[in-house]
């Protein structure tokens, strides 16, 4: 479990704080592009051990009563069933999700904008839908030469041509099931929009990385890198920013690259550009709040080890490309770390490679490494968090807490009525029946107790899991690689 490097409070405070500057600075209207994950993000909580996942949302509700959200979809997303590869859900349905979410924080979801628009079937039939929930829904169209055609951008037949989106808050976050989906389109089509309405606006974004003032090989920035491996984003020093005013800041090539553009259409909106830089852009507080580097230092490269493992299992899957495997052994050289560092990888390996099985292994809180070996009641996963969870309760090892008389009856409903084919119990199923026995076993019960300390632990598994198991250790918040192999020769993993 990494060690707390991170102040969460100090960022909610600093980052409100930071986002109400910003709305004065613009007389009273801001349109903030959200870039990443509003809810759930986890890469942020294990880069910087201290960060709480809900960070971000919980910020904005200090903010609520200034702000409303807008929802952009690309329209071609929706047309081609787009998938959100961390939810298994298409995005027009995630489009949904998020607005119960922010609902279910308090906070006012203005309308959603369907971006390219371009008369797409399957966009008119999702326009109806939301409008049938009482929805608010406004199309913005493709522009042709985008970006770089900026006297057609900048015209009432570019920008002009969008429908105009009602807005009644000072702060409007503009955000999206994913990237590509046109947030930043969104916001400079409204300051065109407000602007010939005589309304004052201004634009910020708001991206959690990479940060901009720590060190560009700060291994928190590289374990970025590690996580848009197959984006091809990579950072940099904002030349923009050392021209203007001297200082090393860290932003990444996309937006470095785009903001001769951002800058000219601003000067065309506004008369004059708000901005020296795409630092200048951003509103991320992330690096003031780092009050241990060496502890987030030490977080990041576990996380870059992980990105490498799960890509070798996405490589293994056809999913992935050797081109990004060789980035990512590239960012662990230029973090300086190595498999080694990670301890659970050696001692599954050894586990595995005794029994001649699958194995798993997983470091606890105190730094203790605890194993599981398949057996013909359950697989390594599961007795390994059977293991991890007497070695914490202070429970013998050989000591068996879940009799076979409970779980033989669950492998014959798995094997003869839902015509399964593996009779090991799932780690869901080993601590559901754990939950049956701690009823009536003291022992069990005190065992079952144990569960929550296993939130941040590492584990390694020897082979690819089912996504069954996978699902179990993300909603225990555990910290999952596996090697790039299957436990069996055959063609189809289900």
């Amino acid at each position: 479990m990494a060690k707390q490097g991170f102040d969460n409070d100090k960022y909610i405070s600093m980052q409100s704080e930071k986002i109400r500057e910003r709305i004065g600075k613009f007389g009273g209207k801001l349109y903030m592009e959200f870039g990443g994950k509003l809810f759930d993000d986890y890469h942020a909580s294990r880069v910087l051990p201290g960060f709480h996942p809900d960070s971000k949302i919980k910020m904005l509700t200090q903010l609520k009563d200034d702000a409303e959200i807008v929802v952009v979809i690309n329209a071609g997303d929706i047309e081609k069933n787009k998938v959100r590869g961390d939810l298994g859900i298409t995005y027009d349905m995630d489009v949904l999700r998020l607005i119960d979410a922010f609902r279910g924080y308090g906070l006012y979801v203005g309308s959603v904008v369907m971006t390219r628009f371009e008369g797409q079937e399957s966009a008119i039939q999702y326009q109806n839908k939301l409008e049938a929930l009482g929805i608010k829904v406004y199309r913005h169209y493709p522009i042709a030469g985008y970006p770089s055609n900026i006297p057609l951008i900048i015209s009432d037949d570019g920008y002009g041509k969008n429908e105009y989106i009602e807005t009644t808050h000072s702060l409007v976050v503009v955000t999206a099931p994913g990237p590509g989906s046109g947030k930043m389109a969104v916001c400079l089509s409204q300051l065109y929009n407000e602007n010939k309405r005589g309304i004052k606006a201004g634009y910020a974004k708001f991206e959690t990385f990479p940060i901009w003032n720590i060190p560009l090989q700060h291994p928190v920035n590289l374990a970025y890198e590690a996580a848009t491996a197959d984006l091809d984003d990579v950072n940099m020093i904002d030349p923009f920013h050392l021209e203007a005013y001297g200082e090393t800041t860290v932003n990444y090539n996309r937006d470095v690259a785009v903001f001769p553009v951002l800058n000219t259409m601003f000067k065309e909106i506004f008369g004059k550009s708000p901005y020296n830089s795409p630092t200048d852009m951003g509103v991320n507080m992330a690096g003031n709040c780092i009050f241990d580097d060496e502890a987030v230092r030490a977080a990041a490269k576990q996380e870059i080890i992980r990105r490498y493992y799960k890509e070798k299992c996405e490589l293994r899957k056809g999913n992935s490309s050797q081109s990004i495997i060789d980035k990512l052994e590239l960012l662990m050289n230029k973090a300086e770390t190595t498999i080694a560092d990670r301890p659970v990888i050696a001692a599954a390996s050894l586990k595995a490679e005794v029994t001649g099985l699958p194995a798993a292994a997983i470091e606890l809180p105190d730094g203790r490494v605890i194993t599981g070996k398949t057996s013909t009641l359950m697989g390594a996963t599961s007795a390994m968090i059977l293991n991890a969870l007497k070695a914490l309760a202070g429970v013998e090892d050989p000591v068996k807490l879940i009799p076979p008389a409970v779980i033989e009856p669950i492998q014959d409903l798995k094997v003869h009525h839902f015509g399964g084919h593996n009779p090991h119990l799932h780690i869901d199923e080993t601590l559901i029946a754990l939950t049956i026995v701690a009823a009536q076993d003291e022992t069990a019960a005190k065992v079952l107790e144990q569960l929550d300390k296993l939130r941040g632990c590492e584990v390694h598994s020897s082979v690819i899991l089912s996504a069954e198991d996978e699902s179990t250790f993300h909603n225990l918040g555990i910290n999952l690689t596996c090697e790039p192999a299957y436990q069996t020769k055959k063609l189809f993993h289900g």
